[in-house]
């Protein structure tokens, strides 16, 4: 009885080159489709885009696993695509332009305060999306940014137009002590020259 339940989950239904073709034909589909989607499906901005790409791999499963649902299977599929991205990342770390050809350039949404309507028409990405963005990232609204960029891999970064809260706190403490620098040099100038 142990011996047949083992022999069942270890035991391959497909041959070992199929359980590793599969996955590396998915793989090298989902990241040319995902390119061509756009930057927008990698920035998940709305509930469908999030779905689309929690769903995605439900779908791909079968295609990578086919009729083998054995651990053995499972652990090859899974090395696999380890293993494939693995050796995609260190290609392109090498090969920098390949990637950047491969992934695009960025995309900037704002510029100077001005919202691009034009390249957000192109990445399909809506005011209030980018409103939404802006406020996850601590703007308070889009009138608060002097610059919006939607990067290859689909972060969105966002500069402020004037400094934060936090950047004039900080410089008015590096004033403050700048200040007791100069009174206690003058102290100590005052204390030196009183023991002379």
């Amino acid at each position: 009885m142990a011996t047949v339940l083992w022999a069942h989950m270890f035991h391959l239904d497909l041959p070992v080159l199929e359980k590793i073709l599969r996955p590396v034909i998915v793989y090298v589909f989902l990241v040319v489709s995902l390119r061509l989607a756009g930057k927008r499906e990698l920035a998940q901005l709305n509930p469908f885009d999030l779905v689309v790409l929690l769903t995605l791999s439900n779908t791909v499963q079968n295609a990578i696993i086919g009729d083998d649902t054995s651990v053995t299977g499972g652990v090859v599929g899974a090395a696999t695509l380890l293993g494939i991205n693995y050796l995609v990342v260190r290609f392109f770390f090498r090969h920098q332009v390949l990637e950047e050809l491969l992934e695009g350039d960025p995309d900037v949404l704002v510029e100077d305060g001005r919202v691009n309507e034009e390249r957000l028409a192109q990445e399909l990405i809506t005011r209030a999306e980018l409103e939404a963005a802006a406020r996850k990232q601590g703007f308070g609204s889009l009138d608060e940014v002097a610059r919006a960029i939607l990067d290859p891999g689909g972060t969105l970064s966002f500069v402020a137009k004037t400094p934060t809260t936090e950047t004039v706190q900080y410089r008015e403490l590096l004033s403050r002590l700048d200040q007791l620098r100069t009174e206690l040099a003058a102290l100590r100038g005052d204390v030196a020259s009183a023991k002379a």
